[in-house]
């Protein structure tokens, strides 16, 4: 998808918090290493919580892979949101050695 960021793209965009960053792993994937910085809200809760997300500034997904939070992206990009998905998800961000939160932070398995 063309609205698509790359996680260096996103690890920017955060620091200038220029972006809403939303993680739409499972409760254990989140506590096991995450985005500082990020919203928790998980994938099959998120329609539920839509009017709780703002329209004022771009909203990025991000899960595992880059597959579900794709979904989320998609489906926020129909309901007039700026939404964009984090392409590789958390294991391209943590393969470009960008941090995760907490220090001993990891990509749990799905």
């Amino acid at each position: 998808m063309e609205s698509d960021y790359t996680p260096r793209q996103v690890a920017e965009l955060l620091e200038r918090d220029e972006i809403e960053l939303i993680d739409v792993r499972r409760p254990n994937e989140h506590q096991a290493g995450r985005i500082a910085g990020d919203r928790h809200v998980e994938l099959s809760e998120l329609s539920a919580q839509a009017h709780t997300i703002g329209r004022d500034k771009p909203v990025v997904f991000y899960c595992r892979s880059g597959a579900r939070s794709a979904m989320a992206a998609e489906a926020f990009l129909g309901a007039g949101y700026d939404a964009h998905n984090m392409v590789g998800g958390l294991l391209d961000w943590d393969a470009e050695g960008l941090p995760l939160e907490p220090a001993d932070g990891y990509v749990a398995d799905s």
